[in-house]
């Protein structure tokens, strides 16, 4: 497929143009010059250098890569059509029907945007991590420092032989784990049931079966069902320990799962969860970009 660069410069403008700062979880404020999104903003919540995107929109980069292409629609919020449509400008085939989706809707953007001072997140259907909030980061840590590749749930859960947790960067021990175990197992069981063309899923169930003895067994065990919620302990380097509810929510058909994590109103939990938002962090823990 040939890449039409000369349209997806100014695609890309217009629709960073129509999103409101705010409705990408930004500071707004009279200060700003553009009623959208910066190409700062953009460089931020798409995971890529300002240079980067500058260049893109100048048509002085003629092949961005499927996972910058889902990085950008997801940042713009663009609706399925728009999205293949960024795909097919940038020379890429859209994704395939049949493969599970990493795309966010705009609606799904809404919501996510009214949850306040939670902490969430959002997982493709494997549990691949897609997307995070600011809060998710100031209370565990910044995924996009974990390679693209590592950024799943099921991975963290059940590590291969020698390996430990990725996704947060201090330690997060879960009050049930025997029951998220068989949880998380019986989602993906779910999703291949969902999606039995998903090639990403085929090697992620494979790799997961070949390198961790516990999801082995599970998986042989044929249960079928969702995680839905956890009780965890986050160990914050500054706050200290945090009880938090792990609150999971499924997406219709594309069965995203929007993951929500907050303390228990009107409790020492609550004041160090704000404390952790609020505090920053040390240069040698600070969290990198979201993407």
């Amino acid at each position: 497929m040939t890449a039409d660069i000369a349209k997806l410069g100014p695609m890309l403008r217009t629709w960073r143009g129509r999103v409101p700062p705010e409705a990408a979880g930004l500071p707004g404020g009279h200060r700003r010059r553009v009623t959208g999104l910066r190409r700062e903003d953009l460089a931020e919540l798409a995971g890529i250098s300002v240079d980067y995107v500058v260049r893109l929109e100048q048509g002085r980069y003629a092949t961005p890569s499927a996972q910058v292409a889902a990085a950008l629609a997801r940042a713009l919020q663009l609706t399925d059509a728009e999205r293949d449509h960024l795909y097919r400008l940038a020379g890429l085939a859209p994704p395939a029907a049949g493969e599970i989706s990493d795309h966010i809707p705009p609606g799904l953007h809404r919501i996510l945007n009214r949850l306040g001072d939670a902490a969430a997140a959002v997982c493709a259907a494997d549990w691949q991590f897609i997307w995070w909030n600011r809060s998710w980061t100031a209370l565990l840590g910044d995924p996009s420092s974990t390679p693209v590749a590592l950024r799943n749930f099921a991975r963290d859960t059940f590590p291969a032989d020698g390996a430990g947790p990725r996704l947060a960067h201090w330690e997060v021990t879960s009050l049930s784990r025997p029951e998220v175990e068989v949880s998380v197992v019986s989602d993906l069981r779910r999703a291949a049931g969902r999606f039995p063309a998903s090639d990403r899923l085929a090697v992620l169930i494979r790799d997961l079966t070949t390198g961790n003895r516990r999801f082995a067994e599970l998986w042989a065990s044929g249960a079928v069902g969702a995680y839905r919620e956890d009780h965890k302990i986050v160990h914050h380097p500054l706050a200290g320990p945090i009880a938090v509810d792990c609150d999971v929510l499924t997406d219709g058909d594309a069965e995203r799962k929007i993951v929500v994590l907050a303390a228990a109103p009107d409790t020492e939990d609550e004041a160090k969860f704000r404390l952790a938002m609020t505090s920053g962090l040390p240069s040698s823990l600070a969290a990198g970009r979201n993407s």
